[in-house]
């Protein structure tokens, strides 16, 4: 490990070798150099984590460079059989000018007209429609008078329609742009008054609509073979809090809670009725679910990464490239090894972790007189026995075709999460986590579907839902 062409691990290896070695040095004195070495240590790791090598995001990598592409051969640009989006001409245009030749610009002579030459441009009209209502009244010759009733809906003398509160939730909950820009496009572009406290009640209103719809995708997610796990911190009132997230290929479903655990995870009503297969994180409590596991190989790779680089773990670097190698023989067998290809490459990595147990031995520490708890370990050695002792959940991808290499589905379903609270830094109180964890859910599963969010929004304020996939 260098930083700056200075070799850290050799410098602080000469360091101890000087204290050493110094027997005029006391022993409190010698403790301080000690911790104060130690303190080094930990800085210089972390300086050198990384979105490779830890959790941390690509976004916060020091002068972050993308690695080259790999050449294909093919030209840049959209391929063959790629679906663009070039504008074409339409038969039905909204408008058509005429445009006439100027006669006097003409050389004299006799003209015939023979057709025209068009041209198309697309453009937009940003503005407001108002419908009124006016309902019928009749009066037969005693007085009594009989009034034609209004459409569904149409309860008030002013009101907001079904299209302008879709387009509301359009922009807060899947564009995620705050109310008070929400209030000012609505203002300045359209000319209508909509209040901040409007555009919540108009999301509000939503959450109500969308209660059949969130039971319904949590009964599919519970019925499904695969389903992904994740879970992220989110600021509520300036408190720390957590939203869930479970989801698949078709189906997502989120929860803000107070907990970040099992508690969490029964109150949401999903895993503890779950038993197909979870892919998760390897944190702890989803180990509490009564269902069969598999782990996220992202997470893997990233904390191999770091064993190697940062505690020179020669068996996480070959471990690391074993993983990505059946990564890439699963991929081309079309989602699952053969048994014999199996059983190579189980053994290989059977070999691999008896190497890790010679190379980063279990410490053995004498236990203290009264000393409780369990003897601290690298995080190197605690890798090296999570893959020791979950084998077939770190490799269930390999046999079992459904399974994916990583949890990307579940950290992809929650990412726009993170941009929410980046953008508005937090939720103001519990009831808008929940409203934004059910509308949000309700558009992921719509996109998954091949349902666009503006139609889904317009559906649901009309009394209606997407003919879900099962």
């Amino acid at each position: 490990m260098k930083i700056e062409n200075i070799d850290i691990e050799a410098t602080i290896e000469k360091a101890h070798s000087l204290i050493r070695e110094d027997k005029q040095l006391s022993p409190a004195t010698k403790s301080m150099f000690e911790i104060m070495i130690l303190i080094i240590t930990l800085l210089v790791n972390r300086e050198n984590l990384n979105s490779t090598n830890s959790s941390k995001p690509p976004s916060t990598d020091p002068n972050r460079k993308k690695p080259p592409k790999s050449k294909t051969g093919k030209k840049p640009g959209g391929q063959k059989g790629h679906v663009g989006a070039t504008l074409k001409k339409i038969d039905d245009p909204d408008k058509v000018e005429l445009i006439k030749v100027d006669r006097s610009q003409l050389p004299p002579g006799r003209y015939r007209d023979i057709g025209f030459e068009s041209r198309q441009v697309f453009d937009i009209d940003i503005s407001r429609i108002v419908t009124e209502y006016r309902v019928q009244i009749l009066e037969d010759v005693n007085g009594n008078q009989f009034v034609a009733p209004f459409p569904e809906g149409v309860t008030k003398a002013v009101q907001y329609g079904t299209g302008l509160k879709a387009h509301s939730v359009y922009m807060s909950q899947f564009q995620l742009v705050p109310y008070n820009r929400i209030q000012d496009y609505f203002t300045d572009q359209l000319h209508i008054p909509v209040s901040e406290g409007s555009i919540f009640n108009f999301n509000k209103e939503a959450f109500r609509l969308l209660a059949e719809f969130e039971n319904r995708a949590k009964n599919e997610l519970i019925a499904s073979d695969l389903a992904h796990a994740d879970e992220t911190g989110i600021n509520i009132g300036g408190k720390k809090r957590w939203l869930h997230c479970v989801s698949n290929d078709y189906w997502t479903a989120y929860c803000p809670h107070e907990k970040r655990g099992t508690d969490a995870m029964d109150d949401m009503g999903i895993l503890s009725k779950f038993k197909g297969i979870l892919c998760h994180d390897h944190w702890k409590p989803y180990y509490k679910i009564d269902c069969t596991h598999a782990l996220c190989n992202a997470h893997h790779l990233r904390e191999l990464t770091r064993a190697w680089e940062q505690d020179n773990q020669q068996w996480a670097r070959k471990m690391k490239d074993l993983l990505e190698t059946i990564n890439l023989k699963v991929t081309e067998a079309d989602g699952a090894l053969d048994a014999q290809e199996s059983q190579k490459y189980r053994l290989k990595y059977r070999a691999l972790i008896k190497k890790g147990e010679i190379e980063c031995p279990e410490p053995i520490k004498p236990r203290k007189k009264g000393q409780r708890g369990r003897i601290k370990k690298s995080k190197s050695r605690n890798l090296l026995e999570r893959l020791r002792d979950y084998e077939q959940d770190t490799l269930r991808f390999m046999d079992n075709e459904s399974v994916p290499f990583s949890n990307n589905r579940g950290e992809n379903d929650i990412r726009m999460t993170k941009v929410q609270q980046k953008i508005s830094g937090c939720f103001r109180s519990m009831d808008g986590a929940n409203i934004f964890c059910r509308v949000r859910g309700y558009l992921s599963t719509c996109r998954k579907q091949g349902v666009k969010s503006s139609h889904a929004l317009d559906l649901l304020f009309n009394g209606k839902l997407p003919d879900f996939l099962m």
